[in-house]
């Protein structure tokens, strides 16, 4: 045998067949696969429904639009201070003012769309045009803001101009 492999068929020479215990690779996979499971269900939690300003609208939604009296609602967010425009016309910008707690104090801007939404109770969509330096736990909260005040439909873009 020189030069080959023993395959264990000799006097006095173990067998190289092993049983392979697959118990603890079961295991293993077991662990693996509930770990996955459960970080795609966080993943899903922990994600905002917004849309992406200026896509072409479907003819369906053009004709809705016709139906319901509406206004093209922009909120431009900065870092000093919080500016909504209905079409063509501006509302006193709203400066941004922080509680004891550091958070933004919202309760302003709550009145604001509480005012939209009797002048237009159809309203159920806004842009949001956002300065780069905004913080991101503060934009958030104000799409939870117009989420709550029945807005819905959020659309978050960059800040053209103002």
């Amino acid at each position: 045998m020189a030069g080959g492999m023993d395959l264990g068929g000799g006097k006095g020479k173990k067998s190289l067949d092993v049983a392979i215990n697959l118990t603890p690779f079961i295991d293993l996979m077991a662990v693996t696969i509930s770990f996955l499971i459960m970080t795609a269900v966080w993943t899903q939690i922990g994600r905002l429904q917004v849309a992406q300003a200026g896509g072409p609208a479907t003819e369906e939604e053009q004709k809705q639009e016709e139906q319901t009296k509406t206004v093209l609602l922009t909120l431009f967010v900065t870092p000093t201070e919080l500016k909504l425009v209905a079409d063509q016309s501006d509302y006193p910008a709203i400066e941004a003012k922080r509680g004891a707690n550091g958070k933004l104090d919202l309760a302003p801007l709550l009145l604001r769309f509480k005012e939209i939404k009797s002048t237009f109770p159809d309203q159920s969509a806004i842009t949001l045009q956002t300065d780069d330096k905004v913080r991101y736990e503060d934009l958030v909260r104000i799409i939870d803001q117009c989420i709550g005040a029945g807005l819905p439909q959020v659309s978050v873009s960059a800040i053209v101009g103002v």
